[in-house]
């Protein structure tokens, strides 16, 4: 296997972190980018010098709410700022995380991550893009937003995946030679289950009841509900399960 030189923007984020781990594993060397080590990829602050020498950035970096404005002018900075820069410096290839379902989705997060994917292809570096079903941590994440002891989340299908099982994935097709033609790639967990369901097993944990609802409030509720989200036939399938990956949390 060939040393490739990486840069990962977002790297101390939720799915970042796995990014850094999986290459660093692999034997790759790897610049992470983010705030906390002093790039900026919306300011454009140290991301000229963090690109000297890198092959391929796998840009992971996300805003931190739904807001569907806010999102989409943070990816729309970003995805200009990565481009031209990665242009100057030589950079080969940018990979990049998005979400099974963004291309269906007329409406909140989704809706900018398919801005973010079509604003990334438009650029003049070669862009790969791996979308992924929603993270076990995201049911967590979930929970936080609501306050008390009884949380209300909408009964959609899903297929939640692990964090660790999609960055392994978004490194392989780094890593890979691109097929033209070929489908854009998904990684999903091993099975359906709903949203609600999995944040009981977790909020059994936590002491707070979570009650099942109509995901009537969220964006695209009725694409949602008749399992619009879900992967496409080609997915890749992987473990752990939410339940699984539940056990092995401290």
């Amino acid at each position: 296997m060939s040393i490739t030189t990486f840069a990962v923007a977002g790297a101390t984020g939720r799915l970042g972190r796995h990014v850094v781990d999986v290459l660093t594993e692999r034997g790759h060397q790897v610049v992470p980018m983010s705030r906390a080590t002093g790039v900026d990829i919306i300011t454009g602050q140290g991301l000229a010098e963090a690109l000297t020498g890198i092959e391929v950035i796998i840009d992971v970096a996300s805003w931190h709410s739904s807001d569907q404005d806010a999102a989409t002018e943070f990816f729309r900075t970003s995805a200009r700022n990565l481009h031209e820069a990665s242009r100057k410096a030589g950079v080969a290839q940018i990979a990049m995380a998005s979400i099974i379902g963004a291309d269906k989705a007329t409406a909140g997060f989704l809706a900018a991550k398919k801005v973010h994917e079509e604003l990334l292809l438009s650029g003049p570096i070669p862009v790969r893009i791996l979308r992924a079903a929603q993270f076990h941590e995201f049911v967590g994440q979930l929970l936080d937003w609501q306050q008390g002891d009884v949380a209300y989340l909408p009964a959609v299908p899903t297929q939640l995946v692990a964090c660790r099982t999609v960055a392994e994935e978004l490194v392989d097709l780094a890593t890979a030679p691109a097929a033209p033609g070929t489908p854009i790639p998904e990684i999903a967990g091993p099975r359906k289950e709903f949203m609600a369901e999995a944040a009981q097993l977790l909020g059994a944990r936590r002491g707070i009841k979570v009650v099942g609802v109509e995901g009537s409030g969220m964006p695209d509720a009725e694409i949602a509900a008749n399992g619009g989200f879900l992967p496409s036939p080609h997915a890749k399938l992987a473990g752990p399960t939410f339940e699984e990956w539940l056990d092995t949390q401290p």
